[in-house]
């Protein structure tokens, strides 16, 4: 489980340079503007469960995707363990007796302090990019939803690609 934010400028560009001309240096427009995103993979099969974060990240929304997330995940007799960052919010007062209450069922699992690239999640962040926001251009934020979700939900119905790249071998 993490959060993410996408913005709208791109991050990334790629061009062929003649190699006797040297490389240019491309400003992006420098914004703040961007989309967030709460998301989880379900390991069993690939499914990814999202919510759009309209406000700020922080313990009231983080609290509702966890509920959320409790929904969606727990079926039957098997536990869920959540891995998850060692954000702030993520260990919020605000949910601990939840968590406690459903810790038969539901455990979050925390990973060491800056240690991102142990997060399984951070790779489907990281695919989304490449699949959906790099080298396009959005000329409005609300553009940045449209090409981001139509895959969030072809991923929520299950996806062996997300299912071995979030695989823990």
């Amino acid at each position: 489980m993490d959060e993410v934010h996408f913005q709208q400028h791109g991050s990334r560009c790629r061009m062929w340079v003649p190699p006797e001309v040297r490389d240019p240096v491309l400003y992006h427009a420098w914004t703040h503007k961007s989309v967030g995103y709460w998301g989880a993979v379900r390991l069993r099969d690939g499914k990814m469960i999202y919510r759009r974060e309209e406000g700020m990240f922080n313990k009231e929304t983080c609290t509702e995707f966890l509920h959320q997330f409790h929904r969606e995940s727990t079926r039957g007799p098997r536990k869920v363990v959540v891995i998850s960052d060692n954000a702030g919010y993520h260990h919020s007062r605000l949910h601990k007796d939840w968590r406690s209450e459903v810790a038969g069922e539901f455990e979050l699992s925390f990973l060491p302090a800056a240690s991102p690239q142990l997060n399984p999640i951070e790779r489907v962040w990281k695919l989304t990019r490449r699949l959906c926001v790099h080298n396009r251009y959005f000329p409005k934020l609300e553009d940045v939803p449209k090409a981001v979700e139509p895959i969030f939900e072809d991923w929520r119905r299950g996806n062996q690609t997300l299912r071995r790249l979030c695989a823990i071998t």
